[in-house]
């Protein structure tokens, strides 16, 4: 699967050598037995530099009341899109990384939100896409969250792509 290919970091910069699942599990095993209750939210986020889309996508761990960590994955494609395919995009990033730990957090009991960098209000650009990303989301059967609630995605993979 690509997502085992792709290379990961931490938000210094530490680049990871395992696939995702893999850190994934590692990091859920060593958070479980350190006695934290774990949340994972995973979003994606895109910046458009002329003809380049950079996009990061994060798999943010929560632990209950001790703060939390991510892994991010940074992509550049080359491309001229409109900005509801652009959204889409950053959703269906996300959903890959969400589908392909699923059955990981579900094994260690580990709640999952998917989350989108897309605004709520319709008066932003980003909102054309509202209704396919809740659909694609919801109809994979992940929690859905979207601005101003979307932290994975306008925080954590904003502040890395």
């Amino acid at each position: 699967m690509e997502t085992q290919q792709q290379t990961w970091q931490n938000m210094t910069g530490k680049i990871f050598q395992h696939s995702i699942i893999q850190l994934v599990e590692e990091a859920i095993i060593r958070e479980q037995a350190n006695g934290h209750r774990l949340k994972v939210c995973v979003g994606s986020d895109s910046h458009v530099y002329g003809d380049a889309i950079n996009y990061a996508t994060a798999v943010v761990f929560i632990r209950e009341g001790k703060g939390a960590f991510t892994f991010i994955r940074k992509e550049r494609e080359i491309q001229n899109i409109s900005i509801k395919e652009r959204m889409l995009n950053e959703v269906n990033k996300s959903v890959e990384i969400a589908y392909a730990i699923c059955s990981i957090l579900e094994t260690y009991d580990v709640e999952m939100e998917v989350h989108a960098d897309i605004n709520t209000d319709p008066d932003f650009k980003s909102n054309v896409a509202l209704k396919d990303a809740m659909g694609y989301i919801l109809g994979m059967g992940y929690v859905f969250k979207a601005k101003p609630y979307a932290f994975a995605s306008s925080n954590c993979a904003d502040m890395m792509v």
